[in-house]
């Protein structure tokens, strides 16, 4: 499996997929918060005329976790992306970013805006939902309570009868292997480092919070397309709104039955991802 060393010396993994003849402009894959490169699974097999690459943060997947885990935050994730791509000799991609991803493309627009030819934002926004944010801090960190995985994929499907209505078990089960794994001694583990919580604890206690506004506004002169699920309880309808006023030009998707986050294989996701992919030709 491939890695590379970062400047502080971890070692992060990521894939590396695609025709080998491939001359467009290369997608970088960005998940998810605690996830890893499976976040795309379902996106991956529709892009199968692009090169496609997803890295594993720093803490997460097959990556090394980091001695300070105050280096899980989006400035310096955003450069091990960049540090990934002069890896792999890419001058310019195409990003895809679902929720942390999407954060770290907004910062990027900023600190790397020559590198970036297009952004797709999946359920993520310059405001988020303190719901949702509620949400997240009830779990990240913490070992999962299932025996198992075909119990987690369960649970999945029940917690998420609402806001993923059409969702099968089957998918759930596969989505319960992507974000957790058997436990040596028993019951599941979390497939990224603990230490995640500690981090954004202390980040959210370090003083003044970034403007998010002004991050997204470096992506005016970036082809933006803009992806939410219906029933968000992170990405609200108001917040997709007030981007397509500040970025008119940007591409707006909403996905029925879908909350936080789409999967991307919808027929709305990827029909907003290749009018992106178009625009960044």
């Amino acid at each position: 499996m491939p890695h590379f060393t970062t400047s502080d010396g971890l070692s992060l993994h990521y894939t590396d997929e695609g025709p080998e003849n491939e001359t467009g402009t290369p997608i970088l894959c960005l998940a998810g918060l605690t996830r890893n490169v499976t976040d795309f699974t379902y996106l991956v097999p529709h892009l199968s005329d692009h090169r496609v690459i997803r890295l594993d943060y720093r803490g997460r997947g097959l990556s090394d976790h980091a001695e300070d885990y105050m280096t899980y935050n989006i400035l310096r994730e955003g450069q091990d992306a960049i540090e990934l791509l002069d890896h792999l000799g890419i001058e310019r991609t195409i990003l895809i970013g679902t929720s942390r991803g999407g954060l770290i493309a907004m910062a990027l627009s900023h600190s790397h805006p020559d590198r970036l030819a297009g952004v797709v934002l999946n359920d993520i926004g310059p405001e988020v939902a303190p719901i949702g944010i509620e949400r997240i801090m009830d779990y990240v960190g913490k070992t999962p309570p299932f025996e198992n995985l075909d119990a987690a994929a369960d649970a999945l499907a029940a917690g998420h009868a609402k806001d993923f209505p059409d969702i099968p078990l089957t998918r759930w089960r596969e989505q319960a292997e992507f974000m957790w794994q058997d436990a040596p001694s028993g019951g599941i583990a979390l497939r990224y480092d603990p230490r995640l919580r500690d981090a954004l604890v202390g980040q959210a206690g370090a003083g003044e919070a970034v403007d998010l506004w002004a991050l997204f506004d470096g992506l005016k002169l970036i082809p933006t397309a803009s992806i939410r699920g219906e029933n968000s309880d992170l990405f609200t309808a108001e917040t997709q709104a007030q981007m397509q006023t500040r970025h008119p030009d940007m591409i707006t998707a909403v996905v029925p039955n879908r909350g936080h986050v789409p999967f991307l294989d919808e027929p709305q996701s990827l029909a907003a991802i290749r009018q992106l992919l178009k625009a960044a030709a």
